[in-house]
């Protein structure tokens, strides 16, 4: 799902790669028959999304012959730089890549995004609440194609190997787990955390089990992480990761590009388990030696429960991939975001293990036995907190996300990650 973008030369300035990769100069027009190309940058570089999103651009064009596209896949990490460096530019793609919360919001203020509203009331009244994570003061600036929540896939045959007959339900049972692994010689847990953002899966979901919902949508909304159970959450990180339970050399494994990934441990039968969402099998297949998905010698199970914690029981973490038009683009791109999120292209993309549509009607189209699974959770979760560097603006979540990075080098602690979120919205 993720790779090296190519614009050029690999050095070329920011300014000639904007001016090269940027989006369409025909927004002005309002001929419904006037030729236009978007540029459409998305993260998906690998098959079989690639190739799936080429293909519904394909069967846009061959109804809309008057529209072209120049598609841009990117590895996840470059296409989110890349992404921020646009929209500071007067010629942003048409369409990119959009997980909304507080980064949309941050975007929305610099005056670059789309509102869509009008534009996709029927697409988005179809797919109810799950839109609203891309909306801004009640207005649409993007639409979700695949909603989940994070947890950890685990390799079936290298549990059995270990003597492990069930998945751990406690954080107790989890250490456990992590123990018989490593007795086996198995390295327990993958981990890219020079990419930083899996460090932070950590501290989410044991902020998502400490604290209550209120708690989390509170701090989230006035930017203020005051409640104890913030500072549990880091306290808890903390004891998990004095239990060693990582790869070696992870603090400069990256999280999903090559084989010795986090993603390419599991692909290739190196490490057990990685904290991930639900792109992780399609991630995973693309870096097998046959690039094929594992299918049922891959599992999935929730975030185990943290005693004592004031968190909604069964309470998901994670979020959804999804896309904006950038405020130039013509009205062929909210068009396009419509035929999309259709229930004939969402089962297309449920069916191929790839994420979770969320178009009604189509969680059926989903057959990988984990994603069943995660879908069946997601499904019937009380809550589910959005990442928390997504749901923070920018400048905070980096922040945020950077402190919890440095705990994984031994180089914070919990108070350091509370008052690094309080440091960084002082200055919004």
């Amino acid at each position: 799902m993720r790779n090296v973008y190519k614009c050029g030369a690999a050095l070329i300035s920011a300014a000639l790669l904007l001016s090269a990769c940027g989006g369409s100069d025909e927004a002005a027009s309002t001929d419904p028959n006037a030729k236009v190309q978007l540029t459409w940058w998305h993260n998906a570089p690998d098959e079989p999304l690639k190739g799936y999103w080429k293909s519904v651009a394909d069967a846009y064009t061959a109804q809309h012959p008057n529209v072209t596209f120049k598609i841009e896949a990117l590895q996840n990490e470059q296409v989110q730089t890349k992404i921020t460096v646009a929209l500071q530019s007067n010629n942003p793609p048409d369409i990119f890549q959009q997980w909304g919360g507080g980064d949309l919001a941050t975007q929305v203020e610099s005056g670059k995004v789309q509102d869509i509203t009008a534009a996709t009331k029927t697409v988005i009244d179809g797919i109810g609440g799950a839109a609203s994570g891309w909306q801004v003061d009640g207005k649409q600036y993007g639409v979700p194609y695949s909603v989940g929540v994070v947890g950890f896939w685990y390799r079936k045959d290298l549990f059995k190997q270990a003597g492990i007959e069930a998945e751990p339900t406690t954080i107790d049972e989890l250490n456990t787990v992590v123990t018989k692994l490593k007795a086996a010689g198995i390295a327990p847990i993958s981990v890219g955390s020079k990419d930083k953002w899996p460090d932070a899966f950590y501290w989410g979901q044991f902020a998502t089990r400490e604290c209550s919902q209120a708690a989390l949508q509170t701090a989230t909304k006035d930017l203020k992480f005051t409640d104890p159970c913030f500072l549990k959450a880091g306290q808890d990180l903390q004891a998990f990761l004095a239990t060693k339970p990582f790869q070696n050399g992870f603090l400069g494994t990256p999280a999903q590009t090559g084989a010795g990934s986090a993603a390419g441990l599991i692909a290739n039968k190196k490490a057990a388990m990685d904290l991930q969402g639900h792109w992780e099998t399609v991630t995973i297949g693309g870096l097998t030696a046959d690039k094929k998905q594992l299918g049922d010698k891959l599992g999935w199970f929730p975030f185990p429960s943290v005693p004592g914690g004031a968190g909604v029981p069964q309470a998901g973490f994670g979020g959804g991939d999804g896309f904006s038009c950038s405020v130039k683009a013509p009205p062929a791109c909210a068009d396009f975001l419509n035929f999309a999120l259709s229930t004939e292209n969402q089962n297309k993309f449920g069916a191929l293990n790839a994420g979770l549509p969320v178009a009604k009607d189509t969680a059926a189209s989903v057959a990988d036995p984990s994603l069943k699974t995660l879908l069946e959770y997601r499904n019937q979760a009380p809550f589910v907190q959005l990442y928390f560097d997504k749901a923070l603006p920018t400048a905070v979540g980096q922040a945020l996300n950077d402190e919890i990075a440095n705990m994984f080098a031994g180089k914070s602690t919990p108070d350091k990650i509370v008052k690094a979120v309080s440091d960084a919205a002082a200055e919004q």
